[in-house]
C-alpha cells in the first residue's frame, strides 16, 4: 500500500530526528499518507507504525487526536465547523447546524456529490472571529454569519461549476 517513493519521504522526515527519536516524525508521515490517499485508513497508519518501529495503537492515537487527518474518504471541501465554547457564544453551533440543512447532511456526513464533508472542530484558535470555519485544514473563514455561510458554500459550488 505504503510506495517506495512514500517511503522514501518517510526517511526524509526521520533524517530530521536523532536516530533513537525517529518515532517524532509520525505526524509528518501522516501527511504524507493523507496527502497520498486522501485519507489515513488502518491499514496505512500500521505500515507508518511498522516504518517507525511504534505500536500500531501509538499512531492511530495520533490520527484520532487531530481533525487534520481524515479517518475515511471525504469531499472534496472539508468543512470543520469550530462549535467549542467562545465560538458556542457567537453561534457556532447555529453556523454547523445551518450548513447541515443547506448542504443536506449531517455533522460527519459527506454530500452525494462528493463535493463537502462537514465536521464538527473543538478549538480553531481564532477565538476574537469566532464563529469560524476551517476549509480543508488550511482556509481559515472568520465571523460565518448565514450569510456568509452562504456565500462560501455558492463560491466553492460555482468554482466547481455545480451551482445548485
Amino acid at each position: 500500500m505504503i510506495s517506495d517513493a512514500m517511503k522514501e519521504g518517510f526517511r526524509r522526515e526521520v533524517a530530521k530526528y536523532p536516530a533513537d527519536q525517529k518515532q517524532s516524525a509520525v505526524m509528518a508521515c501522516l501527511a504524507i499518507v493523507q496527502k497520498e490517499f486522501g485519507h489515513v485508513s488502518q491499514a496505512s497508519e500500521n505500515e507508518v507504525a511498522e516504518f517507525l518501529g511504534m505500536p500500531p495503537i501509538a499512531v492511530h492515537e495520533v490520527t484520532t487526536f487531530y481533525n487534520m487527518y481524515n479517518q475515511q474518504p471525504v469531499g472534496k471541501y472539508k468543512l470543520n465547523v469550530c462549535t467549542n465554547l467562545p465560538c458556542q457564544l457567537r453561534d457556532g453551533a447555529k453556523a454547523l447546524h445551518y450548513l447541515e440543512k443547506k448542504l443536506g447532511v449531517a455533522m460527519g456526513e459527506t454530500t452525494p456529490d462528493g463535493m463537502f464533508t462537514l465536521q464538527q472542530a473543538e478549538c480553531l484558535g481564532a477565538c476574537a472571529d469566532s464563529p469560524v470555519i476551517l476549509v480543508n485544514d488550511r482556509t481559515m473563514c472568520s465571523f460565518m454569519s448565514q450569510d456568509k455561510l452562504d456565500q462560501l458554500i455558492d463560491g466553492l459550488r460555482s468554482a466547481e461549476g455545480k451551482q445548485q
